[in-house]
């Protein structure tokens, strides 16, 4: 960091006062972000999905010195994407130290700095901020007050100082003067009233605010951003049109469009590195997630998009599968340490037991109150079990798997035996154990993959209702369909039912 720590040192240094007297934050986000496209890195680590969509929207408002909205259902990492905009910030930046304002030492807006410089001269003291510093977020609350996001005037202040109320030294500042030379962030914009919004017109558009109670004005330096979920922003109108006009950019989030994508985000985001925790008995224990398994909680929250009993305004967050796969993971982990095995792999039946993060996370219509939301979350379990199963076995021959159902086979694959004993009990199942291929599975891997891929091939057999299973996780023998009869043949009629009336000329 900087060495200088007087504004006479500070002079001589790379931070002159032709660089910082004029150069708005606005003006240093885009400076940034042109370097940053010049040199190929990535705009914003950690996102994924929005390479060609999102990103290239934020780029165009950063460079056009916006300020933007996103507007995205919940889960779509709008906050995230606010706050990995430090990221655009230099690496550090001066002010007047103690100022609570962060006032450039250069061009000082309040009166305590202009007083001090002016005082002071060349050795007024300097401070300095990392882009962490700069950042300032606000979540949306109706009871906000004009106070909190502007200021308001400190009785307690002036009567320490011995100052008059109609002194700015008793101004207490606000969160958004706080921001000055910074990002400010507002999350969830609809939830703030109406008469509070009004109070961001002049920063958006004159560039100053207006402290209740004192007559001046301050002309802050702040990037304002913002997020909103569309229904609030379209179809409740809670933001009021005014504000809406001086917004520079809206854009819109979205869900990951690809099972890929999705699976990228939730490994990047879920608690899955637990090799590396010391461990109870000194043995470490690895970790194996098949790529299927994944897959199907991945789909879960697909499939959830798409159903009708599934509130679609509500969305269903990226929240659902990185939540689900943490307990998929832990229901494994329990497994293993039970039956002390060396692998933690996790089973299809892991996924029904992880439904209490996955029902949480659902909001229903009318149709889905009335089932539940434990019949619809497994109903998005099996539908996401049948759709992965045919990336891996379209086509395939099951034949004499099913037919050994047919002939009063039954097997029980709790979640909470061990592998080694499942592995018994599957060996009978005739043909079994040679169908793993397309999974990735030899008959020479440890016993936790073989069991996994099994059960996934039987679940994905009862998924297309081939074979059966009951709530004690026992397969047997699917449902027979009644055999359909043979249509009756018409009946012929021999004669007429009734006399042909006489035709009259």
């Amino acid at each position: 960091m900087n060495v200088a720590r007087t504004l006479g040192e500070l002079r001589h240094s790379p931070f002159t006062a032709q660089r910082l007297a004029s150069r708005r934050v606005k003006d240093e986000l885009r400076e940034n972000l042109m370097s940053r496209l010049r040199e190929g890195g990535t705009i914003f680590p950690g996102i994924v999905g929005y390479d060609d969509t999102v990103v290239p929207q934020i780029v165009n408002a950063i460079l056009s010195r916006h300020n933007f909205i996103l507007l995205g259902l919940r889960g779509q990492a709008k906050s995230r994407i606010l706050r990995a905009l430090t990221g655009l910030l230099d690496p550090e930046m001066p002010y007047v130290a103690g100022c609570e304002i962060h006032d450039n030492p250069y061009v000082p807006i309040c009166r305590r700095c202009r007083e001090l410089v002016a005082k002071e001269g060349d050795a007024t003291p300097i401070a300095w901020l990392t882009p962490e510093h700069r950042y300032v977020e606000k979540l949306a609350t109706p009871d906000v007050t004009i106070a909190d996001l502007i200021g308001d005037i400190d009785p307690i202040k002036a009567a320490r100082g011995g100052h008059e109320l109609s002194s700015e030294f008793t101004v207490h500042y606000g969160l958004l003067p706080r921001a000055n030379r910074g990002i400010f962030a507002i999350n969830e914009l609809p939830d703030l009233a109406g008469k509070i919004q009004v109070g961001l017109f002049n920063i958006m558009q004159e560039g100053d605010v207006q402290i209740k109670g004192y007559p001046i004005r301050l002309p802050l330096d702040v990037a304002l951003v913002f997020s909103a979920n569309p229904e609030d922003y379209t179809a409740r109108g809670k933001i009021i049109t005014p504000l809406k006009d001086r917004i520079g950019s809206e854009i819109r989030t979205h869900y990951p469009a690809t099972v890929e994508e999705g699976i990228e985000i939730t490994v990047q985001e879920a608690y899955l590195d637990r090799e590396n925790e010391r461990e109870v008995d000194r043995k470490a224990r690895r970790l194996h997630i098949p790529k299927y398994v994944q897959e199907v909680i991945e789909r879960i929250a697909f499939a959830a998009r798409d159903d009708k009993k599934i509130d679609k305004r509500s969305g269903v967050s990226q929240r659902l599968p990185i939540s689900a796969i943490e307990n998929v993971v832990s229901n494994a982990e329990r497994r293993a340490l039970t039956h002390r095995e060396k692998f933690v792999v996790p089973r299809i039946s892991d996924i029904y037991a992880a439904l209490p993060a996955i029902t949480g996370k659902l909001e229903l219509e009318y149709e889905g109150e009335m089932k539940g939301a434990d019949f619809v979350g497994r109903e998005l379990i099996r539908a996401a079990l049948a759709k992965t199963y045919d990336e891996y076995f379209t086509g395939a021959n099951m034949n004499q798997v099913v037919q050994w159902f047919d002939l009063g086979g039954e097997v029980q694959l709790s979640d909470s035996v061990s592998a080694a004993d499942a592995l018994e009990n599957l060996k009978e199942i005739q043909g079994l154990l040679d169908k793993l291929g397309p999974l990735g599975v030899a008959r020479n891997e440890s016993p936790e993959q073989q069991v996994s891929a099994a059960e996934f091939i039987l679940e994905g057999l009862h998924a297309h209702k081939r074979i059966g299973r009951n709530e004690e996780r026992v397969f047997k023998a699917g449902e027979k369909k009644p055999e359909s009869r043979e249509r009756e043949k018409n009946f012929e009629k021999e004669e007429p039912p009734y006399r042909q009336r006489r035709q009259f000329n």
